[in-house]
């Protein structure tokens, strides 16, 4: 039984020593990569500050093409130093996913070793150890059976321990990896975003040197240009779900202050409600025409909805809303459920007004919504509101993060309360589609805040 145990722990050794890590980058490439990744940041820096110096100068040909120059450049400075970022998270990723997989063999390993010695414990405790005194051939052989059990069971206490333990440190990696793999795509996406921003910007500088040979004063030609579109953006209209479109410029303003007050930004806070306000057309409104069921009928059509709301988690809330907005109940429009018929798993309708909260998430955020607009009763179709909502629940959500994973799993969370999941394309189709709103957006908003 000695014989046993030695082996059982000489295993045990060995198990522990297939978690030595996975090669990582050697010190001299660290600091390397390092020294490359700073000498990198001075010459953004230089960039950023040739562009604050031609600020003064901007709306003219010559002031517009050196802004041009400055953007592209410090552009393409940062891709390459995104590209060290995400080279390092690949060695790194690479390096968390050989240390699980080593931890997971050994978890198995422990296993194993687990079931044997349950196995021996078991046989132990068939004999007793009053049997052993008794059935001993002398008091040696006596102490030598018990001392045996003891190992035994030290052996399994202390491998309890490290199964634990080891079960721990896989989470842990687990959890780093996770966060490694957002890091890199974060990176990989601005590295995108940036791509795109020096095409962009390389087609606008050709077209303003093809001025160079001409008068500055055609170079107003331009501006004026600039102008007309900058208008066109500001009094667009900008559909809200459930409540009257608003201008471009106005909606803008709320998410700006929204965006102040929360960090989430505003390009994402309106292509929340950009979205939700898709959704609406698609899938429609409805009436809730009984309380204490829920049920209620399309807006338009009349046709009969089972539990558009649920009774009386929300339809409670949603009386004592509306009532105190002065607005009646039944004539009151939310969003339909997906689907007339209602069976379980189908979900509900009776989103409210242009953030789609349900009534009793709605609640939830009144006192904030008080403090944070200074109102004495907010109100969901109120699009000062809702937007302010949106932002506060993003943030909650969040999309204060400002990167690409931090905003997209936000905005999935807003429709499903889930992350976003490849296994849920539905879920994901969603955040998907925000992001890019969310770019289309910021493009109009950078070139607004141009002018």
């Amino acid at each position: 039984m000695k014989k046993f145990i030695t082996v059982i722990f000489l295993i045990i050794l060995f198990a522990s020593v297939l978690c030595v890590e996975a090669q990582t980058l050697s010190t001299q490439d660290k600091a390397r990569l390092q020294a490359e990744y700073d000498a990198l940041q001075v010459e953004i820096a230089e960039w950023q500050k040739v562009l604050d110096e031609t600020k003064a100068k901007k709306n003219t040909l010559q002031g517009d093409v050196t802004i041009l120059n400055a953007q592209i450049t410090k552009a393409e400075k940062e891709i390459k130093q995104r590209n060290i970022t995400v080279a390092t998270l690949t060695t790194e990723i690479k390096q968390k996913v050989a240390n699980i997989s080593s931890l997971e063999v050994r978890i198995e390993n422990d296993k194993k070793l687990l079931a044997n010695l349950l196995k021996k414990k078991d046989q132990n405790e068939v004999e007793p150890i009053f049997y052993l005194l008794l059935s001993a051939p002398d008091l040696s052989n006596m102490i030598v059976d018990i001392d045996d059990v003891q190992t035994v069971n030290k052996g399994l206490q202390d491998l309890f321990a490290e199964l634990r333990s080891v079960k721990d440190e896989t989470q842990k990696e687990k959890e780093s990896l996770d966060v490694k793999k957002n890091q890199e795509l974060d990176a990989q996406y601005e590295v995108e975003q940036k791509k795109k921003q020096i095409s962009q910007n390389q087609t606008e500088k050709k077209q303003l040197l093809t001025f160079t040979t001409q008068a500055e004063s055609n170079y107003q030609t331009v501006l004026a240009d600039r102008q007309r579109r900058a208008e066109v953006i500001r009094s667009a209209l900008f559909d809200l779900r459930d409540a009257a479109g608003i201008s471009f410029a106005k909606a803008l303003e709320y998410a700006s202050y929204a965006a102040e007050k929360t960090g989430v930004r505003a390009a994402v806070i309106l292509a929340i409600l950009s979205q939700e306000s898709d959704l609406g057309k698609n899938i429609g409104s409805c009436y809730v025409s009984d309380l204490n069921t829920g049920n209620g009928v399309g807006k338009n059509t009349g046709s009969p909805f089972q539990q558009v709301m649920k009774a009386p988690r929300d339809t409670v809330p949603f009386s004592e809303i509306t009532e105190g907005l002065g607005l009646t109940w039944a004539t009151t429009p939310v969003s339909c459920p997906l689907g007339a018929t209602y069976y379980v798993g189908r979900g509900f309708g009776g989103g409210m007004g242009p953030s789609q909260f349900i009534p009793s998430t709605w609640q939830l955020f009144v006192g904030r919504l008080k403090s944070t607009l200074g109102v004495s009763l907010p109100n969901p179709w109120d699009p000062k509101h809702a937007i302010t909502a949106t932002s506060l629940y993003l943030s909650d959500l969040g999309a204060g993060g400002g990167t690409y994973t931090a905003e997209r799993n936000a905005a999935c969370r807003y429709y499903s309360g889930r992350a976003c999941d490849s296994k849920k394309p539905y879920n994901t189709s969603y955040g998907n589609s925000v992001i890019a709103k969310a770019e289309k957006f910021q493009a109009d908003i950078d070139f607004l805040k141009s002018i």
